[in-house]
C-alpha cells in the first residue's frame, strides 16, 4: 500500500495579494552556511556561472579538503558545497576570497545572475550577455543598497535566443536587434516592460532592482521578490530609469522569446557542453573540464567549457573536440542528449536531508532520458526543480512515489517515467 501524499505547503500568495514576510531571508551563502543532516552547506553565487581555470582548481580543492568531494550545480547555475564541518567557515571564506569568488562579503548572496551560457560562442543571439553579467555583478557590489536584496532575487540576461527567459527572473534583460534591449520587471499581472539602448542594460537592471526595494519598503510586507508586492505597490520603474540617466520607453508586454537549452556535445571553436550526473560533479570531474578558457555552469546542471587558448599554428579541429568529449564521457560526464541520465535531476534526498522521504538520488539513477526534464523530489517542497515543463517524481514514503500525480511503487518507476504524458508547470 502506498503511503498517502504528504501535505502540500500552503500556496504562495498570488501576485497582487499581500504576503507578509515576517523574517529575513535565510537563503544560504558562502558565508552564511546552512545546517543539513550531511553537514554544513555553502552556496556560492557565480554570476553567469563563470569560473576561471584558477577558480575551478580552488573550488575542487575546497570540495575535497572541506566538504564531501562534490560540487552541486543549482538551477541558477550556482555551486554548492556539502558535507562541510561546523568550524570550516573561516577556512572556506579565505579560500574563496583568495580566488576572487567572494568580491563583496556584504553582497555575496545577492549576486544571482543567470546569462545565456553559450552567448558569444555559437554566433547566435544579439549580444554577448556574458559581458553584461560581469558589469552587472560589479555594479551590484558597488551599490550599498543592493545588499538589501534577498538571496532569491534573480537577474536573467538573455541574448535574444530565449534559452533563459523562462527561469523566473525578477529583472530580465532580453537583447534585441539594432543594439536595443527590452527590460522586464516581474510582478505577475503588473509586469513592466521598457525598451532601451543595449549600452544602458547594466544601469537599467540595477535601477529596476533598486526600484523594487523602494516599493518593498513602502509596502512594508517584507517582500523578497516583486511578485510578492501587494496591489497598488508597483515599483516606479520609469522614475528609477530616469534618475539613473537611462532613456527608455514603455512598451506593451510582448511574449518572451523561448527556446530549449543547448544539447550536450560540441559547440563551436573547440567549446563543449556537458551535463553533470544528477547535477553533481566530483572534484575530479570538475578538473577534467580543464584546460579551458573558462567554465560556465548552467541552470540545467551542466557546464560549458570554452576552448583553451592555442597557438595559431594549432587551431581547434572537429577531431580534437571529439577527443575531448570522449575523455569527458570516460570521466562519467554526460556528453550526449540521449545518454543515460541526460535531463534527470534530484534533490539531496536521504540521508543528507531530514525532510526527505526517500533516497531519491539512488532511485533517479535508473530514470530514462526523455524529451523533458525529469526531477525527483524527496518531499513536497520540491527543492531544485526545473522551470517550465518537467516530469515530476515525488516521494510519498513507504517505497512509493507520485509520477505526475499517479501513485507509483518504487519498482515501477522506470516504466512510469518513460510513459509520463502530463507535466506540471511551476
Amino acid at each position: 500500500m502506498l503511503a498517502a501524499m504528504p501535505p502540500t505547503p500552503p500556496p504562495a500568495a498570488e501576485p497582487g495579494e499581500p504576503r507578509i514576510r515576517d523574517r529575513g531571508d535565510a537563503c544560504p551563502g558562502a558565508l552564511r552556511l546552512h545546517s543539513a543532516d550531511d553537514g554544513r552547506l555553502a552556496r556560492l553565487r557565480l554570476p553567469a556561472g563563470r569560473l576561471t581555470s584558477h577558480q575551478v582548481e580552488i573550488l575542487a580543492r575546497a570540495a575535497e579538503t572541506l566538504g564531501d568531494g562534490r560540487i552541486s550545480i543549482t538551477s541558477r547555475g550556482n555551486a554548492e558545497l556539502r558535507g562541510l564541518a561546523d568550524d570550516c567557515g573561516a577556512a572556506l571564506a579565505e579560500l574563496l576570497a583568495d580566488a576572487g569568488l567572494l568580491p563583496s562579503p556584504t553582497h555575496e548572496r545577492v549576486r544571482n545572475i543567470v546569462a545565456s551560457p553559450t552567448a558569444g560562442l555559437d554566433g547566435l543571439g544579439h549580444a554577448d550577455v556574458q559581458l553584461w553579467a560581469r558589469g552587472l555583478d560589479a555594479a551590484l557590489c558597488a551599490a550599498p543598497r543592493a545588499a538589501s536584496l534577498s538571496g532569491r532575487f534573480l537577474f536573467v540576461l538573455d541574448d535574444g535566443r530565449g534559452d533563459v527567459t523562462g527561469l523566473g527572473g525578477d529583472v530580465t534583460l532580453v537583447a534585441a536587434e539594432d543594439e536595443y534591449v527590452t527590460l522586464w520587471l516581474d510582478g505577475g499581472p503588473e509586469r513592466q516592460v521598457f525598451r532601451l539602448a543595449a549600452a544602458d542594460a547594466v544601469r537599467a537592471a540595477l535601477a529596476a532592482a533598486l526600484a523594487f526595494l523602494d516599493a518593498a519598503d513602502t509596502a512594508g510586507n517584507g517582500a523578497w521578490r516583486p511578485r510578492e508586492l501587494p496591489a497598488g505597490h508597483s515599483p516606479d520603474l520609469a522614475g528609477a530609469l530616469a534618475r539613473a540617466g537611462v532613456a527608455a520607453e514603455p512598451v506593451p508586454v510582448p511574449p518572451l522569446p523561448s527556446s530549449p537549452p543547448p544539447a550536450p556535445g560540441a559547440l563551436r571553436d573547440g567549446a563543449v557542453y556537458v551535463l553533470a550526473p544528477l547535477g553533481r560533479l566530483t572534484a575530479a570531474q570538475l578538473r577534467a573540464l580543464l584546460p579551458a578558457g573558462e567554465i560556465r555552469l548552467t541552470p540545467w546542471r551542466g557546464a560549458v567549457a570554452t576552448a583553451a587558448p592555442t597557438e595559431p599554428a594549432t587551431p581547434h579541429t572537429d577531431a580534437t573536440t571529439a577527443d575531448r568529449l570522449r575523455a569527458l564521457d570516460a570521466c562519467g560526464l554526460i556528453t550526449r542528449s540521449d545518454a543515460p541520465g541526460a535531463g534527470v535531476t534530484a534533490c539531496t534526498g536521504r540521508p543528507g536531508c531530514a525532510k526527505s522521504l526517500a533516497d531519491v538520488r539512488a532511485d533517479a539513477l535508473a530514470a530514462p532520458a526523455g524529451p523533458l526534464p525529469v526531477h525527483f523530489s524527496g518531499c513536497a517542497r520540491r527543492c531544485g526543480h526545473p522551470y517550465g515543463d518537467w516530469v515530476e517524481v515525488l516521494a510519498t514514503g513507504d517505497d512509493g512515489y507520485l509520477v505526475d500525480g499517479r501513485a507509483t511503487p518504487r519498482t515501477s518507476l522506470t516504466e512510469a517515467v518513460a510513459t509520463a504524458r502530463t507535466y506540471p508547470t511551476r
